[in-house]
């Protein structure tokens, strides 16, 4: 393998040390080898970045192992050219396996230029990436607990679902308090709780609310309501700090809602996950593919097999 970096560094990251190769030497002769390990935690990679910087060594590559690296990352970043490879993609030697031959074929690999940059964006679109990817669990969070409450109504034979798209809404949850707080509702009460076309269903709904309601029922419903009060509350404070890292991509963003079906919130996960540097990507394939919409080849015989996509197979 022809070398192209006369100094670099490969490194073996585990949850509580890294192996560290350091190869370093004119890119016609065979290099230097210099291994040492290091622990994980904050000093000890302050002490491994002293001893890279003492080498000369600015280049270093490492496995995206988990979330292991991630720390190595934000340390390293500002005094290293780093490389994160995919682990399918540097398989090493079978049979040959240990962790300080995994440190060396990672830096030869990477002394020659033979291991492709995973992309990682700057750390605010990584902070701005957490952000997003948090508040669609909490969304997911929320959904999973109103379908819990949907269940107990009708395992109390409650069927306020019947008669209300939406339970969850101001005169659906005006009812559901109601219901926790084990009011017995007349006509006139319900009128003046719900809204707008609501009001000529206040028979139905009366019908709907006569059920088998037991006070563990009335425990359960308040218990999920609490809890969409809190994970809606997170939501509203998730949403400030999303728009507040979105400020400096103002100009991104606007681009990006003029697609049709690209709403405000499709637009910051789209500049979460992709960042706003699309040199990063050399085509738009690369990106469709980063983003796992984008199918990969599979032919044999000269037939085209189908491929279904990162999204499909998660979804």
């Amino acid at each position: 393998m022809d070398a192209i970096l006369e100094r670099c560094a490969g490194l073996d990251v585990h949850q509580d040390n890294i192996v560290v190769c350091l190869l370093s030497g004119p890119l016609e002769k065979k290099p230097s080898k210099e291994i040492q390990t290091f622990g994980t935690t904050t000093k000890e990679l302050l002490q491994l970045q002293e001893w890279l910087l003492a080498r000369e060594c600015t280049h270093v590559a490492m496995e995206s192992t988990g979330v292991y690296w991630k720390p190595i990352w934000n340390v390293l970043e500002d005094t290293c050219e780093l490389t994160l490879a995919n682990p399918t993609r540097i398989k090493n030697v079978p049979g040959r396996k240990t962790d300080y031959n995994d440190a060396e074929w990672i830096a030869r690999l990477h002394r020659s230029g033979l291991i492709e940059k995973s992309f990682v964006p700057h750390k605010d679109i990584r902070d701005l990436r957490d952000l997003t990817r948090y508040r669609r669990k909490l969304l997911q969070n929320v959904t999973q607990e109103k379908n819990r409450v949907h269940k107990i109504l009708q395992d109390a034979n409650l069927k306020l679902t019947t008669f209300m798209s939406d339970i969850f809404g101001v005169s659906g949850r005006a009812l559901l308090e109601s219901i926790v707080n084990g009011e017995v509702l007349d006509e006139k009460q319900v009128r003046d709780m719900v809204k707008s076309t609501l009001k000529r269903k206040v028979p139905k709904l009366m019908e709907s609310l006569n059920g088998r309601l037991r006070i563990h029922h009335r425990n359960m419903i308040r218990r999920h309501l609490e809890h969409i009060v809190y994970l809606e509350k997170e939501i509203v404070e998730l949403e400030a700090e999303i728009d507040s890292l979105l400020t400096p991509h103002h100009l991104e963003m606007e681009l990006l809602d003029t697609i049709p079906g690209i709403n405000h919130d499709a637009a910051a996960s789209i500049v979460a996950e992709l960042g706003t540097d699309m040199s990063q990507f050399p085509s738009d394939g690369h990106v469709s593919s980063w983003a796992g919409v984008c199918p990969a080849n599979h032919e044999s015989n000269g037939k085209k097999k189908e491929k279904r996509t990162n999204e499909e197979v998660e979804g």
